[in-house]
């Protein structure tokens, strides 16, 4: 049956592309229905996308979606992962640079992700359900814990105290906020943007450094190697 369904669409495209549509390896395929799902989840809930909707998106059968994935679930999942990979890549950490250059290079780099794959960036944060238990909140905690450690790894920490390390997750809240807002309103440059989100990582910082030596000492190390030439 799946071999029937995948010649069926094979069948399809020939007669909807004639001689001008290409024909798509498995895995362009595959990657096509997870952008066509990935463009779906990042305006509505999974819970209210079909694999029909996903098809018809993706100019596809349904029995062709069924085949690569099992079903909604699977084709749910994958198109996070798929996400996630492509923001993992791009966030793979600067090895030059005083650290809060680093730190400006990978909020860059994390922007562009945000710019060029925005379906898969607003499915990511947006897409799953309220609890975000399961395989879906996996991957999403999985990202973030994977923000936080390259943001340690420009900031050359290796073990954050209690307080930087709350300090860092709510400012990459605010850094998620931000991405989505900027997305919809797109009303601030993009530069404008990410050096306001620098800044106001080092406001926090200067606070949470009244709090705590360790976090305070590390502000102060910052600040010094800023302004030094």
């Amino acid at each position: 049956m799946a071999d029937r369904a995948v010649a069926g669409d094979k069948a399809r495209s020939r007669q909807r592309g004639g001689r001008g549509r290409r024909r798509l390896s498995v895995d362009e395929r595959r990657d096509e229905l997870i952008e066509a799902a990935l463009q779906l989840f990042s305006t509505r809930s999974p819970e209210d996308i079909s694999i029909d909707d996903v098809a018809e998106a993706a100019d596809a059968s349904r029995a062709l979606v069924y085949h690569y994935f099992g079903g909604k679930h699977e084709l749910y999942i994958a198109a996070l992962r798929s996400a996630a990979k492509k923001l993992s890549v791009l966030l793979e950490p600067p090895t030059e640079g005083k650290p809060l250059e680093r730190l400006r290079i990978s909020l860059k780099r994390y922007f562009d992700f945000v710019e060029s794959h925005a379906a898969g960036y607003t499915a990511l944060l947006r897409g799953g359900p309220a609890d975000r238990s399961g395989e879906a909140g996996e991957i999403v905690d999985g990202t973030r814990q994977l923000l936080l450690d390259r943001i340690l790894h420009s900031l050359d920490v290796a073990a954050p105290p209690p307080i930087l390390r709350i300090t860092l997750r709510c400012w990459m809240a605010i850094v998620e906020t931000a991405g989505l807002d900027w997305l919809e309103n797109r009303d601030i440059p993009r530069p404008d943007l990410e050096r306001l989100l620098v800044d106001q990582l080092a406001v926090t910082m200067q606070t949470a450094g009244r709090h705590d030596p360790d976090t305070g000492a590390l502000f102060a190390r910052l600040s010094q190697e800023e302004m030094s030439g």
